[in-house]
């Protein structure tokens, strides 16, 4: 294929190929050609032109395919555009001939075609250069067109468009001509003729003024001839150039039109008039009425009705929202005229009326929910409502009149009535889309909503009362403040109006609609509302048989509102259920003489009273099933079974009863059997089974002897067929945008869909995705859909046996019926088969022996070539559901060779349409059939079927099997896929366009073929990349076809293509594909344009949205989308189009691309991003919420203005986005908080305004979050003060997370200050409106949080300043105060519950932040005490804000305390397991009612942690000591509800000690904190558990506790085990360290336990001997520990767990494997280090709290593991820093080794035997690491034998090999050349040689003296040349000083005559000190102040060494003389200063 790409045709190639491959190669050849001649320059082209021309011209005889044809035509209209003209005329003159030509023959069509094609494409690019030759062109093909059959009218028809489009006004002459040519077309049999005249004609319109003008009216008329009988494609394009057309005589200018046309101006009534006319009388026309018109027969057909209202639609987008905005009351009053009494003859019937009300309601939803904003919205409501209040009047006046009139007036009743739906569904509608922005509409009290629509509830129409009752319900779920409300209101309506019956079937509609709601609405209603209802339902039940007149309308309104109280779910339910069970026990006879008794006593009206009732009762029950399962236990199964029989019985004799009464009877009947079919398929099937049989006979009925005569197969049919296989059956059954209305088309003639008043038991009940309104079918339908799935059940639950006769029965009914009727019988029964064999398959049942096989083998057999398409596509579904089901090879087998035999066989379309598909189903559910014979026949007869060019429908459904088998097959079928894909090639390039079926089905193909390939696409072999071209070619030319789902195959295709060979696929022809169609009329072209992007953004997000920038700004001229993608870029359109788009799945879609590219781009285009969330959120910001800023205090006045500036900048400039609805902006909100968590990630400058400011000075291009901190600021503020309460929490939400991100950002310009302070106004101007009265408590809730975080966040240091927002969380405290009795009884109990703990919880974050803060200062102040008081002024500041902070709490604390530890103590309630429930307190918690429990508890999850840590600070902080003097027990929790730990008051003791209340909070907080840590739900926070350990540490702080824990030694294991636990199943290194310090802490309590004991032992046994004193601690006199009681273990068993863990090589098990023992070192991380060093310090304290016999035993553990960690973790470190576990392990070496134990007579010697080993095993540490040396911290080492010598008693370290090991290390060590290993072991020499026992120390001066004195001598010659070296030189002088000082009298002289030489060797004189090193010069200063000391102190042996070497005397005095005044100067600094060292000392200072 790469040979085809040049500029001129390969020809010697091409003549080699055979025939299909001529055809791929020549397209794609074509297809390079189109992307070459626009880039090749013009003298390149005009050196080729002609034989380019010659090539392209010469293809045209070839008889080229449709697609092959289109590019032919366009190359050579852009190669004349671009090149010479001069010979284009030639070209046309050919075309022309081609067309003339008489040859008729099929073979010679596609030339014609293609000729034809041709000039379209000619003069839509040149246009009016060709001058005046179009005229006889156009005769030319007009004449053509005469004798031409469809596929030639069809491609005229669209040559002609573009002829149109390129000749503009210059084709005026031609107009009229082409005008009577497309009116002909317009009507043609062929849909595909009549879209293409369609778009000629709205072409033609541009410039042709007659069509709107004078032929306005025959242009309209001909439009609704031509919906007649015309399918989706046609009504789309017609109702576009209906809609266009009037939409332009309304608007156009009439200037424009000839005077002598005398034509006057057309106004908005007219044009809507002629609409109208379409719509009442279809394409009858004006005038010519016929005689069936007048008669009054004839209806309207759908097609025209359903093709005006799209028009209307077409008609109001066109003129736009703001001309409908101005002419609503005028367009609203003429839709819904469409549907009043004014014309009788459009809503003869129930059916027709139903039909309209739809149509009119898709015209209002697509106008006023489509084209409108909010605000228009909202006044367009209001107009509905008084267009609803108008028709109220005449109501009213109408019933209230006695005149005689009464009867014309039922008539006006009846008549308004449609009118009434209609306006009321909308304006639910409306509402329900505003949301909670519609809240103005509500209290505007001018408009009245609530007021009109309750009105309406008594109209005496049903169906207008059940669209008023769900009117309510749509208000309720946008506004979920008023579902309590609206129920007050109707319960209190009905119980006054109780005995009309108007009343109470509306106010009954009412209440369960609104009912339905409450689930939709997350805050609920009170609690006490259900018993409310239950009673109202009981007397309406109970008081139905007291007034005839009333009974059934009682009856039914009761069981209607017990089923609907069903839904509120089994919290609500539980407490009615056995009223509701008696209830249910006696509607139904009690035994079956009671139900022949009935029989023989009712009259028709009881009968009709008592199926009504068993119904409503039959409703009840089946709601209670499916809403509360929770509540089916076997007891309650039990109590619902009794009436079941009866309710059967009753089944089996209706038909008698019906008879007995005749038709009166007939719906209550249907209805009543559809009821009991409902429950008993919910209801377990063991429990009806002895019902079976019976309820069998009675389905076999209904299925085959039904009662109506309806065609049900578009209801029944398509659930049980598979998706997929409805995309054969056309676009009716695909989800559209336009399916609202086009579903009247698929339901036949006689049924127009459903309606709410077939069934009000729908009016409760969920909604299915897409309808607005529920719409159950009517009653005698609705019965075959209810029995076909019963049968379904009951057929998996008989006797094989039974089975078999059922079959046969069925089979027999079938054959017996006739035409028609047989059908619908043989739809029924295959319906109900399938569904029976889907249950089978889903419980893995069998069919049963051969017979019932063969049975059920006939019955398909029979639906599968039947004249329906659709029980085609069932029983093909069916059949293959039928071999899955029995599995059994040779079936299967079987069934797949009838096919093939009726194939082979068949010629009829039918069969052979139904057994290609089968084999396609087969496989679909046997994953394959595993033989490759079986597929190779199936491929060859589907090839042979796909290539039948006579029926386009065989082709289609081949082709569909075969996609099937080729998805299906798997791997089997790579050796099929070659000639497949050439298949579907050679397909796409021959057949026609029009067969848009055909097409589908070959996309389908070619996407299963794209995934069967797979991966393998990316190959590079020559196969491969034939087969991936062949894709990308078929790919081409779906994409070029005209077909909408066709194109969206294409993109599947691509996308498909894109995922498996990204490289392959051309990104930026394929980004502008989908740009175009993103706006398509086409939804599922849409959605695959979205879905395909989707995937993109997932890897290529920059590039897809350069590419599709780059697009728009080379504009090509067909290429004009909706959307402004020149503004805002990909993403501003996505963004827009999620704000016009209504179908879910596309806005998911759509929100999910967004979101991948903020992902990958917000960083890199910050300001753009920030921009267009800024766009939308302030596009429709509401300014008048600046008014909610309060602005009476005084100080606040000045702050105000902040606020307001953010929202007065109403920008008058352009927005890109007109009033975005609220979702949208609810998104846009979300994407700032998804920008800002983005910018966390990328850097920390986003979050640092000197480096942000830095950087962008450096480089402009770069961007920085906190540079736009203003503009998050304002959308916060924007968002939070919104009318919407979801945009009200986001907003809250970006400004939480802006307080949090932003906190501890200074202010660059004033120091001391924070960049938020500027904003403190907006965040209090933010937060005030969400802590109103009205304001939902979830708002509440969240501002709780933010205003917590704000003040927690320390930005305001001002006391006056924070007050602002501190008095918020004051005010919602004093609310909480309140208790229960004030809460509002608005929202279920569980939100005030929800409120209570936010504040609580705000509040607790408050204290532990101020707590914190205080403890921060107090550190930093003993801390700054003891370093200087200079920083005196910056200390007293931060003290006062903390302490500021900590006394806006101290004043509410009292409270706040007691609070708190009422919401643990609820808590800890809730956390009870479940068979605890019964000692829960009967009426509740302090926060929570005992009904609300379950949702209560969510509540407390997100709140206790914060809650918890607080309380025990707080009782830390009073240090448990004082209990309120008025603490009495009723105190612990509030007193509204006096409970307490689960006691109940009277056996309370009336008053408890302050210990035992101390004892109670104590255990409350560890029992808590147990329970939580034991077992954290799986999704609990990280925040928790920190926040949990911290309460544990707060508590164990302070001594009370610690007393409790530390005397209750099973206490402390346990809470050492669940940590250790913790810290098994937790890996973040905060959690681990946090539970470390608790145990800790837990061991520090133990040890003052013991201390204290010891101590009180030893004060008792003052005079006894010391011998007798009981043993103390762990271990007692054995030494024994036992695991899981003792402390110590638990301990060890922690922390050994936290070492191995950081560092494996300590498990003796590990350290044999080869793994480990390779001997590198592992560098801890940081947390690694903290967690290593916590654990050894915990380990060093654990000897304390054993017994002398016990520290034995745990001894060798601990050293083991104390060494193992420096042995680990001593490694050399670049910069000679000591590692923090070295360090840690040698300060836990250092307090072990000073243990009193080791001291201690019981334990003494075996302490000492094993230190000793511990001292060799560090020794050993360096022989062992001999070969690694050079790593190994021989310091570190070193310290470790120092602390050894030092902290343990002589008898330990001076055993003499010991002592001589040591020696010899420090020896080595001496000798090392590294200066700063010299310094660390002078320094630690020096320690050791000061040791007060001599037995220590002596031996080491003996042997080490000598060489420290020999080294310094050395530096006599080599002085030290670096600071490192001085070091040495001075820490070894330090040594010999110290010795001296040691020695005895008659060393002391040799000592020092040993020193002052090498002192005084350092001296320097005058002149060599100017020009000496620093080093030489400290060293001199060194040295003279040594000398000044030592002098005087030894002035014998100084005098004597002076006297015998003159030389040093003179140094020494010139030094002496030189210096003296310097050195006063330096002295005086040293003093100050003295020097580096100390603090490296302090870092390593552990002896």
């Amino acid at each position: 294929m790469e040979l085809a790409h040049s500029l001129l045709l390969n020809e010697e190639e091409y003549n080699q190929l055979g025939e299909y491959q001529k055809a791929e190669f020549i397209f794609e050849w074509l297809q390079f050609l189109e992307k070459l001649l626009p880039v090749t320059s013009r003298t390149d082209i005009k050196e080729n032109q002609k034989k380019l021309v010659e090539q392209l011209t010469s293809l045209l005889n070839n008889s080229p395919g449709p697609p092959t044809r289109r590019l032919v035509a366009k190359n050579l209209a852009v190669l004349y555009s671009t090149g010479d003209t001069f010979s284009v005329f030639q070209t046309i003159e050919k075309c022309n001939e081609l067309i003339r030509s008489k040859d008729d023959s099929p073979s010679y069509l596609p030339t014609k075609l293609a000729a034809v094609v041709c000039l379209g494409y000619l003069y839509k690019k040149l246009g009016r250069i060709l001058g005046n030759s179009f005229t006889d062109t156009v005769g030319n093909v007009l004449k053509a067109m005469k004798n031409a059959e469809s596929q030639g009218r069809y491609e005229i028809m669209l040559s002609l468009q573009n002829m149109l489009k390129g000749l503009g006004a210059a084709a005026v002459p031609c107009h009229r001509d082409i005008y009577k040519a497309a009116r002909s077309c317009l009507t043609d049999r062929s849909m595909a003729v009549r879209c293409a005249a369609a778009k000629c004609l709205l072409e033609l319109q541009n410039e042709a003024v007659f069509m709107w003008s004078t032929d306005l009216d025959s242009v309209v008329t001909l439009c609704f001839k031509s919906f007649e009988g015309s399918n989706y494609d046609v009504h789309l394009a017609v109702s576009k150039l209906l809609g266009t057309v009037l939409a332009r005589a309304l608007t156009s200018k009439q200037t424009t039109v000839p005077t002598k046309h005398n034509s006057r101006r057309i106004s908005l009534e007219e044009v809507m008039e002629l609409l109208g006319t379409g719509f009442l009388r279809g394409s009858h026309g004006f005038l010519r009425a016929s005689g069936d018109m007048l008669k009054g027969t004839s209806s309207v057909s759908r097609d025209v009705r359903v093709g005006v209202t799209q028009a209307y639609v077409v008609f109001a987008s066109m003129l736009g929202g703001q001309w409908l905005e101005r002419n609503f009351s005028a367009f609203l009053s003429h839709v819904l005229d469409l549907v009043s009494q004014s014309h009788p003859k459009a809503i003869q019937n129930q059916m027709d009326a139903i039909g309209c009300r739809c149509c009119v309601s898709f015209i209002l939803r697509a106008t006023v929910g489509g084209l409108l904003g909010e605000k228009a919205q909202i006044a367009a409501a209001k107009e509905i409502c008084q267009a609803i209040w108008k028709l109220k009047k005449v109501v009213d006046a109408s019933v209230s009149d006695s005149n005689l009139e009464t009867r014309i007036s039922t008539t006006d009743v009846t008549a308004s009535q449609h009118v009434l739906v209609c306006a009321l569904q909308e304006l639910g509608s409306l509402i329900h889309g505003l949301g909670t922005t519609a809240a103005p509409l509500l209290q505007d009290s001018s408009s009245g909503v609530l007021d009109t629509v309750i009105s309406v509830i008594l109209h005496p129409s049903v169906p207008v009362r059940l669209m008023a009752a769900w009117c309510l319900r749509c208000i309720a779920i946008a506004l979920p403040s008023y579902v309590s409300l609206l129920l007050n209101r109707c319960i209190e309506r009905l119980n006054a109006l109780k005995s009309s019956p108007e009343a109470v079937t509306g106010f009954s509609f009412a209440i369960a609609a609104l009912l339905g709601a409450v689930k939709h609405c997350p805050l609920g209603i009170p609690h006490g509302k259900g018993k409310v209802i239950m009673t109202v339902a009981e007397d309406l039940l109970c008081s139905a048989s007291q007034n005839s007149r009333l009974s059934v309308q009682r009856t039914q309104a009761g069981w209607l509102l017990i089923a609907a109280l069903m839904t509120l779910g089994p919290a609500v339910v539980q407490y009615h259920l056995p009223r509701i069970l008696l209830l249910w026990k006696c509607v139904f006879p009690s035994s079956p003489k009671d139900l022949e008794t009935e029989k023989t006593r009712g009259d028709s009206f009881t009968w009709q009273v008592t199926l009504e009732g068993r119904a409503g009762a039959l409703c009840a029950i089946r709601s209670f099933v499916s809403h509360c399962a929770g509540l089916l236990t076997d007891e309650v199964l039990q109590r619902l079974l009794p009436p079941l029989p009866s309710a059967v019985d009753l089944l089996t004799q209706l038909s008698s009863i019906s008879k007995s009464y005749g038709n009166s009877l007939k719906t209550s009947s249907t209805v009543y059997r559809h009821k009991l079919y409902e429950l008993l398929a919910v209801l377990p099937p063991k429990m009806c089974e002895g019902s079976f049989h019976a309820v069998l006979k009675e389905l076999v009925v209904d299925l085959t002897i039904p009662d109506s005569q309806f065609d049900a197969s578009t209801f029944l049919l398509p659930p049980l067929c598979h998706e997929d296989d409805l995309l054969l059956l056309g676009p009716l059954l695909q989800e559209t945008d336009h399916r609202f209305i086009e579903e009247q088309l698929l339901l036949g003639n006689n049924i127009a869909g459903g309606s709410l008043e077939y069934d009000p038991y729908s009016i409760y009940e969920k909604l299915t995705k897409r309808d607005s309104v529920p719409k159950p079918l009517p009653p005698t339908l609705s019965v075959i859909s209810a029995a076909t799935a019963l049968f379904g059940v009951i057929f998996c639950h008989i006797a094989e046996t039974q089975r078999l006769q059922v079959l046969e029965q069925l089979l027999n009914s079938i054959k017996q019926t006739k035409g028609s009727r047989q059908q619908i019988v043989q739809l029924n029964v295959v319906s109900a088969f399938s569904t029976s064999l889907k249950h089978l398959a889903n419980c893995k049942g069998s069919l049963g022996p051969e017979e019932v096989r063969r049975s059920a083998l006939t019955l398909v057999l029979g639906a599968l070539e039947s004249n329906n398409p659709l029980l085609r596509c069932a029983a093909a579904e069916c059949w293959a559901r039928l071999a899955q089901v029995v599995s059994d090879s040779a079936f299967t087998a079987g069934l797949a060779q009838v096919s093939f035999d009726k194939l082979k066989s068949a010629r009829d379309v039918v069969s052979r349409t139904g057994h290609s598909l089968a084999l396609g189903c087969l496989y679909r559910y046997l994953g394959g059939i595993g033989s490759t014979q079986h597929l190779n026949a199936c491929v060859g007869i589907l090839y042979t079927l796909s290539q039948d060019s006579t029926s386009p429908d065989v082709q289609a459904w081949a082709l569909h099997s075969l996609s099937l088998i080729v998805d299906l097959a798997g791997p089997l079928y790579h050796v099929h896929v070659e000639p497949t894909l050439s298949l579907v090639l050679m397909l796409l390039l021959t057949v026609p366009p029009t067969y848009t079926e055909v097409h589908q089905s070959l996309g389908r193909c070619l996407n299963a073929l794209i995934t069967t390939l797979g991966p393998e696409l990316q190959g590079s072999s020559a196969t491969v990349s034939a087969l991936r071209t062949s894709c990308l070619l078929g790919c081409a030319v779906m994409q070029d076809n005209p077909d909408c789902l066709v194109q969206a195959q294409a993109i599947a295709c691509l996308q498909q293509l894109h995922m498996f060979a990204p490289r392959h696929v051309n990104l930026s022809s394929l980004v502008s594909c989908l740009c175009v169609n993103l706006c398509s009329s086409y939804l599922l072209l849409r959605r695959a344009a979205v879905a395909c992007l989707r995937q993109l953004v997932q890897r290529e997000a920059a590039e897809v949205s350069e590419y599709a920038v780059a697009l728009v700004k080379e504009s090509r001229e067909d290429f004009t989308p909706d959307i402004n993608i020149r503004e805002i870029g990909l993403e501003g359109a996505l963004l827009g189009l999620l704000d016009k788009e209504l179908d879910q799945r596309l806005c998911r879609d759509i929100k999910e691309t967004l979101s991948h590219m903020l992902t990958s781009m917000a960083v890199e285009k910050l300001s753009f991003w920030l921009k267009l969330c800024k766009d939308v959120l302030s596009a429709s910001a509401d300014f008048n919420t600046v008014a909610s800023i309060d602005t009476t205090q005084e100080e606040e006045t000045a702050k105000v203005d902040d606020a307001s500036i953010l929202t007065s900048e109403s920008d008058e400039r352009f927005h890109p986005f007109s009033n975005p609805r609220w979702s949208t902006r609810v998104f846009a909100a979300e994407c700032v908080c998804k920008i800002i968590n983005q910018c966390e990630n990328a850097g920390s400058a986003h979050f640092d305004i000197t480096l942000a400011q830095e950087r962008k000075q450096r480089d402009s291009r770069d961007d920085f979050l906190v540079l736009h901190l203003a503009d998050l600021i304002r959308m916060a503020f924007m968002a939070a003060t919104d009318h919407s309460d979801q945009l009200r929490l986001s907003g809250l939400q970006t400004l939480q997370i802006v307080v949090r991100k932003f906190a501890a950002v200074p202010e660059p310009e004033f120091p001391g200050h924070l960049i938020l302070e500027q904003y403190q106004a907006n965040v209090g101007a933010a937060l005030r409106p969400a802590f109103a009265p009205e304001t939902p408590p979830d708002v509440t809730a969240k501002a709780c949080q933010v205003c917590s975080a704000w003040i927690a966040s320390g930005v305001v240091s001002d006391l006056n300043d924070l007050r602002r927002v501190h008095q918020l969380l004051v005010s919602s405290l004093v609310k909480v105060q309140a208790g229960k009795e004030a809460q509002s009884q608005q929202y279920n109990e569980s939100t005030s519950t929800m409120e209570i703990l936010a504040v609580l919880k705000a509040w607790a974050e408050v204290y532990i932040v101020a707590i914190e803060k205080q403890k921060n200062q107090s550190d930093s102040h003993n801390h700054s005490l003891k370093t200087a008081n200079s920083a005196e002024e910056s200390y007293r500041d931060v003290t006062s804000s903390a302490s500021s902070l900590l006394d806006l709490v101290q004043a509410d604390l009292g409270t706040l305390s007691k609070l708190w530890l009422a919401a643990l103590q609820d808590f800890a309630l809730l956390i009870l397991p479940s068979e605890y429930a019964s000692q829960l307190p009967a009426e509740g918690g302090a926060f929570y009612t005992a009904e609300t429990i379950e949702n209560a508890r969510p509540h407390y999850y997100n709140s206790w942690a914060l809650i918890l840590y607080a309380t025990s600070l707080w009782l830390t902080s009073t240090g448990f000591i004082v209990a309120d003097p008025d603490e009495g027990v009723t105190n612990l929790s509030r007193p509204v509800t006096p409970t307490t730990m689960c006691q109940d008051s009277s056996t309370r003791p009336s008053v408890k000690s302050p210990e035992d209340v101390n004892t109670d909070r104590f255990h409350l907080i560890l029992g808590i904190s147990v329970e939580f840590l034991c077992s954290p739900r799986s999704d609990a926070a990280m925040e928790n558990f920190i926040a949990c350990l911290h309460a544990l540490q707060a508590l164990f702080d302070v001594p009370w506790p610690r007393s409790k824990i530390g005397g209750d030694q099973e206490l402390a294991v346990e809470l050492l085990n669940v940590l250790h636990r913790l810290i098994l199943t937790r890996e973040s290194p905060d959690i681990q360290l946090a539970a470390l310090e608790v145990v800790r802490l837990i061991l520090f309590a133990a040890q003052e336990h013991v201390k204290e004991k010891r101590r009180s032992a030893e004060v008792d046994d003052g005079a006894a001997e010391k011998e007798t004193l009981p043993e103390f601690g762990e271990g007692k006199d054995t030494g024994g520990l036992v695991p899981g009681k003792s402390l110590v273990f638990a301990t060890l068993e922690l922390c050994v767990c936290i070492l191995v863990r950081q560092l494996p090589q300590l498990n003796p098990k590990l350290t044999c494997s080869p793994a480990v023992q390779s001997g590198k070192h592992l560098l801890l991380s940081e947390d690694g280090s903290r967690l290593v060093s916590a654990a050894l310090l915990i380990l060093s304290d654990v000897p304390a709290i054993c017994s002398p016999e016990g520290s034995v035993s745990v001894l060798p553990t601990i050293l083991y593991l104390i060494i193992g960690v420096l042995k680990e973790t001593a490694v050399k470190e670049q910069d000679g820093q000591l590692p923090l576990p070295v360090a840690a392990s040698l300060q836990a070496l250092k307090g072990l080794l000073s243990s009193p134990m080791a001291r201690a007579e019981k334990s003494r010697t075996a302490w000492t035997d094993l230190l000793r080993s511990a001292l060799v095993t560090v020794l050993d540490c360096w022989d062992q690491a001999d070969g690694l040396l050079r790593e190994l911290d021989e310091v570190s080492l070193l310290t470790a034998i120092t602390v050894f010598i030092m902290s343990t008693s002589p008898e330990v370290t001076t055993i003499e090999c010991l002592q001589k090991r040591c020696i010899e290390k420090f020896k080595v060590t001496l000798e090392s050349k590294d200066p700063v290993v010299q310094y660390k072991c002078y320094q630690l020499l020096h320690s050791i040689f000061q040791h007060p026992n001599k037995a220590v120390s002596y031996p080491y001066i003996h042997y080490l003296a000598s060489s420290i004195v020999g080294k310094l001598q050395e530096t006599e010659k080599s002085k030290p040349e670096n600071a490192a070296e001085f070091q040495v030189v001075q820490e070894g002088i330090k040594v010999v000083t110290a010795l001296t000082a040691a020695a005895e009298e008659e060393h002391r002289a040799h000592l020092v005559t040993c020193l002052l030489p090498i002192l005084i060797s350092f001296l320097l004189d005058e002149n060599a000190l100017g020009s000496a090193t620093n080093t030489a010069k400290n060293l001199h200063e060194f040295a003279l102040q040594n000398l000044m000391q030592i002098g005087p102190q030894y002035s014998s042996v100084f005098k004597k060494l002076m006297a015998s070497s003159p030389t040093m005397k003179a140094r020494l005095e010139s030094a002496v003389k030189g210096n003296q005044e310097s050195i006063k100067v330096k002295t005086a600094k040293l003093a100050k200063n003295p020097g580096k060292c100390s603090s490296i000392q302090l870092k390593t200072n552990f002896l």
